[in-house]
């Protein structure tokens, strides 16, 4: 086997433990299970990590950056801020649909964290991310476009978060795709509601 680097090594035990969790639940996550489940000495883990812990930020981090990642890519250019709006929760949906496992793993990881005293600021850091994704994703439309956000990028961002948990957990309990898209037509409604015009630079002498 070719030897990793430390970075790699990191990534092949975060991808393993999100596989572990996603069959097994955070209780079957241990070390020994990750490490089985990368194919690597239990040595390995240890050199990557200082805890188990600190593996699991690593791991919420990924999963909020690949679904950023996700929605950032369905921004098309030329189209409008609702259309854009729209494309952004559809590549977010489908990132959903295409895993739903991985999802369970993350609302199991919050819930988990929030029984753990050891883990008690997980929780408020994961949503710190998806609120910052969020705003990032909502700039970059409304760059693209040539709109401004007539309330603080923030608060949009944190309303768009709470429409997409709601998406996210009703699609997991009845695997309607259609009253998904139903919700995403809404909520990119609702969004792009606080869109208008950028206001005119006055000119300088």
């Amino acid at each position: 086997m070719a030897r990793l680097s430390s970075a790699q090594r990191r990534v092949e035990l975060v991808q393993a433990a999100l596989r572990v969790i996603e069959r097994d639940g955070v209780h079957g996550a241990t070390t020994r299970a990750i490490v089985a489940e990368a194919d690597m000495p239990l040595a390995s883990f240890h050199y990557a990590f200082r805890s188990r812990d600190e593996m699991i930020r690593e791991l919420i981090a990924f999963v909020v950056e690949q679904e950023g990642l996700a929605a950032e890519g369905s921004l098309r250019p030329g189209t409008d801020i609702r259309g854009t709006v729209r494309a952004g929760l559809q590549g977010y949906f489908d990132l959903v649909v295409a895993d739903p496992n991985r999802e369970q793993a993350m609302f199991e990881l919050f819930h988990y964290a929030l029984r753990t005293e050891e883990l008690r600021d997980l929780p408020r850091l994961q949503y710190e991310r998806y609120h910052r994704t969020a705003a990032a994703v909502l700039e970059a439309g409304a760059a693209q476009t040539g709109i401004a956000w007539s309330i603080p990028v923030a608060d949009l961002a944190r309303l768009l978060v709470t429409l997409t948990d709601g998406l996210t957990l009703a699609w997991l309990a009845d695997r309607d795709d259609a009253a998904a898209a139903r919700t995403m037509d809404f909520a990119a409604d609702t969004i792009s509601a606080f869109a208008q015009p950028p206001t005119p630079k006055e000119h300088t002498q």
